[in-house]
Parts: C-alpha cells; sequence; structure tokens
C-alpha cells in the first residue's frame, strides 16, 4: 500500500480536506493546536493508497511540541518507500503565509525523489468576496499540480483525487530556482508568488477587522464572550432537553416490552435493575454531550476560539498561564484527553506543566451525567427574566464555572510557589484565522462520532461495573433488602467516611465505583435504585435521588466533589504519556481527591447552615 501525506498550517482546512478525501469522520478545528496526532485513512478514491494527515505546522523549524510531532513524521515519511506522494494543503486566502512553509517542504520533497500535489484550498472564501486565484500560473512556477479545491463545499475534489493518482512529479525540476536558497530567500519568492497569483488578501483581512473590532474590543469583546460562554452552557439542558425526553420515553418504552416477555425471575429483575436502571439511566444524559459537543465544534470552526484566546490571554496571565491555556482548557471541557494533548501549543514548558494542572479541573463531558441528574433532583425546571434565563442552566452554569475557577485558582497558588522562573518565556503570539461558516456536515457528524466514542468508551465500564453492584446488591436476598445484601454489608464499613457529607452508604458505594470513570456514578446509583425500587419506573433516576430524602447540602456537596475530584484513569495515563513519567499523575491523583473531599465537608455544612 502507498502512502500520501497531508501538510499544511493550522487552519489552512487540512483536516477536514482529510476526511474528505478519506471519508473518515476526523474532529477538525479552525485554531492552532487542536489536530494533534497522525491520523491515517484509505482514499475513498483508491483503496490502495493510504492517507496521512500531519499535525498543522508553519515551518519546518519547530516551535512548539504539536510542530515538532508534525516535522518529525514528515521527516520519517519522507524517508519511507511507501510515501509516494506529498499533498501539500495552502489557504488561498492567506497565500503568502502558506507558501513560505510548502517552499521547504517542496524544497525537502525534492532532494527524497517524492512527487507532490498542491491543494490550494478556501476557494468558496474566494468566491464569497469575488477574488480570483491564478492556479495555473502558479503551477508553471512552481512546476507542481495546483488543484483548487473547497474541503467545505467539496468543490475540485474529483480533480484532485485524479491528480493524486496521475501525477508522477515529472516537471518539478524546472523550478527548482524557487526551492532553494534560505529562509530569506524563500520569504522573498513567497512574496513574489503571491504577488503574482494570488488574491487581494486586504479585502478578506479587511472584512476580518470589522469582526474583530466587535469581539476583540476590550469591553465588548469581554461581554460577548461572557454571553457565549454563558449560552453554551444553557444550551446543555434547552436544546437537549427533546432529544433526552425522546431518549427516556423510548428507554421506557422498550422496557415495558422487554421486561415482561422474559420468563425466569432472576434474568428480569437483572435487565430490570442493571440494564434499564444502570446503562439505561447513563444513556438519558447522552444528547447533552453531543450537544456540548456541538456548540462548542461551532465556535472552533467559526475561528471565534483565536479571539477568545486573545480575550483571555491577559487574564489567564494572572493565573501563570498563556492565551494559548485557553484552547487546551475548552477542550478539556468535551473531554480532558483532547485537551491535555493539545496543551503542545503552549510553547513554555512551565506554563504546559500548568496548563496539566488545570485540564483536569475543567468540567469535561464525563462530569455532566452527574451534574445534570444532581441539577435535576435539587433545581426545579423554571425559568426567570421573562423565561430567558433558565435554572438549571444557570446552575450548570455556575458548577462549570466553578470548576474553572478552581483550576485557575490551583495554577495561579502553585506557579507562586516555586522558586522557579522562565529565562526563555516566549512572546503570546496567535494567528487570527479568518471567520468562516463552519461546515455542518462535518460538525454534526463529529459531534455524533464524539457522543458514540464516549459510549463506547463508558459503555463497557458502565455495564461490568453494574453488573458487580447487582449481583452484590441482589444477594443473598434475592434483592428484599438491599441493606442486608453483600453490598450493603460492605458499605456499612465504608459509610463513616461519607457520613460527615450527609450521605449514606449507597452514595459511598457509588462514589468509590465512580474512580474507575465519573460517569459510573450515574450507572451505580440506577442499578442500586432499581434493585431497591423495583416496582417502580426504571428510568427515572432523578425522582428516585429525590425521594431518597438526600439533603440539599449534600446534593451540593456531591456537585462539588466530583468538580474536583481526580476520576479518570485515561486521563491520568495520558498525562503520564505526555509528562514522561507517573510523578504528576499520582500528585494530581491524591491531591484533588484530598481537595475534593475537603471542598465537600466545606459546602455541606455552609449549605445546611443556610437552610438552617
Amino acid at each position: 500500500m502507498t502512502s500520501a501525506v497531508l501538510v499544511g498550517s493550522p487552519n489552512s482546512g487540512k483536516s477536514l480536506l482529510f476526511n474528505r478525501l478519506t471519508g473518515l469522520n476526523q474532529k477538525v478545528a479552525n485554531f492552532p493546536g487542536v489536530t494533534v496526532d497522525t491520523l491515517s485513512g484509505q482514499s475513498r478514491k483508491q483503496a490502495s493508497v493510504r492517507l496521512v494527515d500531519l499535525p498543522g505546522a508553519y515551518s519546518l523549524d519547530s516551535l512548539s511540541g504539536e510542530e515538532a510531532v508534525a516535522i518529525d513524521a514528515l521527516q520519517r515519511a519522507l524517508q519511507e518507500e511507501e510515501t509516494e506522494k506529498i499533498l501539500f494543503v495552502v489557504d488561498v486566502t492567506r497565500l503568502e503565509k502558506s507558501l513560505v512553509f510548502a517552499l521547504q517542504v517542496l524544497s525537502r520533497a525534492r532532494r527524497a525523489d517524492k512527487a507532490v500535489v498542491i491543494a490550494a484550498n478556501m476557494m468558496d472564501s474566494l468566491g464569497r468576496h469575488g477574488l480570483s486565484f491564478d492556479a495555473t500560473g502558479l503551477s508553471a512556477a512552481l512546476g507542481v499540480p495546483v488543484v483548487p479545491v473547497s474541503a467545505r463545499t467539496g468543490e475540485g475534489l474529483g480533480q484532485l483525487e485524479e491528480t493524486l493518482l496521475t501525477h508522477d512529479g515529472v516537471g518539478a525540476s524546472a523550478a527548482t530556482r524557487w526551492y532553494d536558497g534560505g529562509d530569506a530567500e524563500r520569504r522573498q519568492c513567497a512574496e513574489k508568488l503571491a504577488r503574482d497569483f494570488g488574491p487581494r488578501g486586504d479585502v478578506i483581512i479587511a472584512a476580518a477587522n470589522r469582526a474583530d473590532a466587535l469581539f476583540l474590543h476590550s469591553v465588548s469583546g469581554a461581554l460577548c464572550f461572557l454571553v457565549i460562554m454563558y449560552l453554551l452552557f444553557q444550551s446543555i439542558f434547552t436544546w437537549s432537553a427533546p432529544l433526552m425526553d425522546a431518549v427516556e420515553a423510548g428507554l421506557s418504552w422498550v422496557a415495558g416490552l422487554v421486561v415482561p416477555m422474559i420468563g425466569n425471575t432472576l434474568a428480569q429483575d437483572f435487565v430490570s435493575d442493571a440494564l434499564f436502571g444502570g446503562l439505561g439511566a447513563f444513556l438519558v444524559f447522552v444528547p447533552q454531550i453531543f450537544v456540548l459537543t456541538l456548540v462548542v465544534g461551532l465556535l472552533e470552526d467559526s475561528g471565534y476560539l483565536s479571539r477568545a484566546a486573545v480575550i483571555c490571554h491577559r487574564p489567564l496571565k494572572l493565573f501563570g498561564l498563556t492565551g494559548r491555556s485557553f484552547v487546551p482548557m475548552l477542550s478539556g471541557v468535551a473531554c480532558a484527553i483532547p485537551g491535555i494533548y493539545a496543551a503542545r501549543t503552549v510553547e513554555s514548558p512551565r506554563r504546559r506543566w500548568l496548563t496539566y494542572l488545570a485540564i483536569p479541573l475543567m468540567p469535561c463531558s464525563a462530569r455532566l451525567p452527574v451534574y445534570a441528574l444532581l441539577i435535576a433532583a435539587f433545581i426545579p425546571a423554571e425559568t426567570v427574566l421573562g423565561g430567558l434565563v433558565g435554572l438549571q442552566g444557570l446552575a450548570m452554569f455556575g458548577i462549570y464555572l466553578f470548576g474553572i475557577t478552581t483550576g485557575l485558582l490551583v495554577t495561579s497558588l502553585v506557579s507562586r510557589m516555586g522558586a522557579q522562573r522562565e529565562l526563555d518565556e516566549a512572546p503570546f503570539v496567535l494567528e487570527m484565522p479568518p471567520y468562516r461558516i463552519p461546515s455542518w456536515l462535518s460538525l454534526l457528524r463529529s459531534s455524533w462520532d464524539r457522543s458514540r466514542h464516549f459510549i463506547y468508551r463508558a459503555g463497557p465500564v458502565i455495564f461490568w461495573v453494574t453488573l458487580v453492584v447487582w449481583v452484590l446488591g441482589y444477594f443473598p436476598n434475592r434483592g428484599e433488602d438491599l441493606g442486608s445484601s453483600w453490598l450493603g454489608q460492605l458499605g456499612r464499613w465504608i459509610e463513616p467516611v461519607f457520613t460527615p457529607l450527609g450521605l449514606d452508604w449507597t452514595y459511598g458505594v457509588a462514589i468509590l465505583a465512580s474512580f474507575l470513570a465519573r460517569e459510573v456514578f450515574v450507572g451505580t446509583l440506577g442499578t442500586l435504585f432499581g434493585i431497591e425500587g423495583a416496582d417502580d419506573d426504571v428510568i427515572s433516576l432523578a425522582e428516585r435521588v429525590q425521594a431518597s430524602g438526600l439533603p440539599l447540602g449534600s446534593g451540593f456537596a456531591l456537585l462539588v466533589f466530583f468538580a474536583i475530584a481526580a476520576q479518570c484513569i485515561s486521563t491520568l495515563a495520558v498525562l503520564r504519556r505526555e509528562s514522561g513519567s507517573w510523578r504528576l499523575p499520582v500528585q494530581l491523583f491524591v491531591a484533588y481527591s484530598l481537595l475534593a473531599y475537603g471542598a465537600a465537608f466545606l459546602t455541606f455544612n455552609l449549605v445546611e447552615w443556610l437552610a438552617s
């Protein structure tokens, strides 16, 4: 099998083009650093061709960990026999900047005897501004095929696929004068090529500047940021509510059909309590994860996140971080693992390390089912301000803000404790990509894939945990008395640890199980309540939490505990790989667990005192 390697700068549309050419649905975002690992897939045009998508880079001289990954992978690919072609993706709206890197790659590819094809992406943006691009002239000047395409609309993809199959590199030697020379000569060549064959960039820049006057203004930019972040968390409840109701109704309907058909009492109880009570309670909250991923993806693809990073740079600097830490932290809102990978874009090793400390405290999607359950149980589904603000959405915004604030306070404290100071602190420089209309089909597929991946990752863990919990809770009395079951006996041993938080042993068992994965808390609690109330509705877990008599202070204490505790084994494993040792993950696990318990204890007593 032969390979074609995709190379290009961040924001050039390279990953979206890769999705189009392979039919895969990888995450695409309009911010440097979101694609942080090499991806591969078979060409949909010819199965024998494997396409490899490298992380974005600005040049062959790496400044960040992400660029180092891309450059190392490119160097290896140029040395491999199976690599036949390099597909370099340029952004025609910023042609001069793209061509500086392209000339470097063309020089290396020529020495390695690899054919190069240039995909001139973002042609749809030129069309909206009435601009033109001379692909034929640029192709003749460089001696390689230049194919105009739009990864967002699909324009030119057929021609690009055909060129990838037929081009053999003949003709490149005629244009070696563009490839040779130092960096200064290449910049001059790129400027001349962009001037002779490219569009008028000032038109596009002027359009972006008009929007930046709003989004980057010291006052209006900050207000827009706060409104957008609030709408992000408010949408988790408002947009997902119909989907959640549909999932709950569908599961109830299926349970009503399936459970009575099972003749064996033991099997019937297992299906009702463990599957529909445990797994079913977890699946109800998946639509919220889909909506969260969709809205974050919309912000990424539109180009707004770079502006948000600029807005956040000065406040984040007060906490020892940088504006580049914003996107890894926001990525952590969806999942901590891609957030940790995205932290490679933070050039400063110390600030990258501080970013690692903050990411596990970001309110990730695994926490979302726990938050949604507790908020639904304790916060009424009412609105204020004429229906504009929902109390549950406001509570979700509050707990997310609490997690983010805690992360910033931790990094601020740690950054001031050490005597070490950065001697090579790089200035904050960030590319402002053009504002672009997101590809809705790609965005919906990406959100669906992330939600499905979340189910596939969490589902098996929840199934085995709920199976063990159900067996221990069902026997030896076949579920007639949960307190006297094997699980009840084990729970009594750990109950003193959670009594100061107003929690009984059932919640203690669910908390301990959640250290495998946070979302297991919902499945475990659903199984326990399913055994205890076998004659009730098998899905309505929030009502069962309300009926259990859980104090208001305990509900808030649980929210605080889950906002801080490090309960994701996968995250700790990725931190170990990125940091190079187990020291940081173990320190985070112990420190955040103790901090979570202490903060939950204070929260319980404060809320109970205020409510008394």
